[in-house]
């Protein structure tokens, strides 16, 4: 069996040890009452961070937009790429690490109407560039089918931990670059998706936001490796990137973690007779009110996070006290805002 060159660090050793550790505390972290609202919040940064660090100049709050199913004004592509990273991530619980059609499949769908051969492995050269020029020139498009053969049987059979066979084939993946594009994203969904073979909270763990924060070092990393001729420097650096996530994660429930800008507690009172005039609104929604008011330019997903509801019950509420008119908007989603009508 074909066994691709790394070598495993002191570092990395003592890393496996410490994730182990974090893995099952966000594990009863994922379980608190406010898990589901986390695990929305970290696919969200999941999805605009692989997309950054490819381009993608989109916003967390238009890629929240995109799969909340509100327009959103943009290049189309870009939006393209969203909305087929949204899909692809759906996929998440049917695909199989192992599985060499899998990735194929996947990358049919993160790649649709993007490549014209989405899903197929690219039929000619291809090169990685920098501003210095070419960084890496990739293997012969003829040798790509057998190398990620050889990758994925390596993968399925080899003893080694799964947090080592992550990084292993994170890297190899971007040294064959064996698709025209989409190399990258598909190459951080793929770790993910191994990693989802050690515990399936990895579905929701948002590894990308951090390479993402430290782009330039993911970039640094994959180059060291290159130079030694073994992956061993992208396996410290991916192990220390999945560390970091994880300890980020062991904070408090959203419900006591503050908004900057907005305020968990709103001291306004609803005034006597508006809740005279709308006896059918309910507290909830006179609450989205008193956040509106105090901080009219919060988005939803703030407002949520202060009031520990949902985006979509936050929208729920916006929609029910603009049919009463007591709100109203003032200018475009993009940059718009919801103003209290005196």
């Amino acid at each position: 069996m074909y066994t691709p060159p790394f070598t495993v660090s002191a570092k990395a050793i003592n890393l496996i040890a410490d994730i182990a550790g974090l893995i099952e505390r966000y594990a009863i972290r994922l379980e608190q009452e406010d898990g589901l609202l986390l695990r929305k919040i970290n696919r969200v940064k999941t999805i605009h961070s692989s997309l950054a660090i490819e381009g993608n100049k989109l916003s967390e709050d238009e890629v929240r937009d995109i799969i909340d199913g509100k327009t959103v004004v943009a290049p189309i592509r870009e939006i393209q790429e969203v909305k087929n990273a949204i899909a692809t991530y759906e996929l998440f619980s049917q695909l199989d690490a192992f599985k060499e059609n899998d990735l194929l499949r996947a990358h049919g769908v993160m790649m649709q109407a993007l490549v014209d051969n989405a899903g197929h492995y690219r039929r000619g050269g291809v090169g990685v560039f920098g501003e210095q020029g070419l960084v890496h020139l990739a293997p012969p498009a003829d040798r790509v089918p057998m190398l990620m053969g050889d990758l994925f049987d390596w993968l399925k059979h080899s003893n080694d931990h799964l947090l080592v066979r992550s990084c292993v084939f994170h890297y190899e993946f971007e040294f064959i670059h064996p698709f025209i594009d989409g190399n990258g994203r598909m190459g951080r969904l793929w770790q993910s998706l191994i990693l989802g073979k050690l515990h399936p909270l990895f579905e929701h763990l948002p590894v990308e936001n951090m390479v993402y924060a430290n782009q330039q070092a993911y970039y640094d990393a994959i180059t060291a490796s290159t130079k030694a001729g073994e992956s061993g420097p992208f396996i410290d650096f991916m192990m220390q990137e999945i560390y970091n996530a994880l300890k980020a994660h062991q904070g408090k429930p959203l419900k006591n973690k503050q908004v900057p800008g907005v305020p968990n507690k709103v001291p306004n009172k609803v005034p006597n007779r508006l809740r005279m005039l709308y006896p059918d609104i309910s507290n909830a929604c006179w609450e989205v009110y008193l956040q509106i008011k105090a901080t009219p330019h919060a988005t939803t997903s703030e407002i949520g996070l202060a009031l520990d509801i949902s985006d979509r019950m936050v929208r729920k509420h916006i929609a029910t006290l603009r049919d009463c008119r007591l709100i109203e908007r003032v200018g475009g989603n993009k940059m718009g805002y919801w103003k209290i009508n005196k």
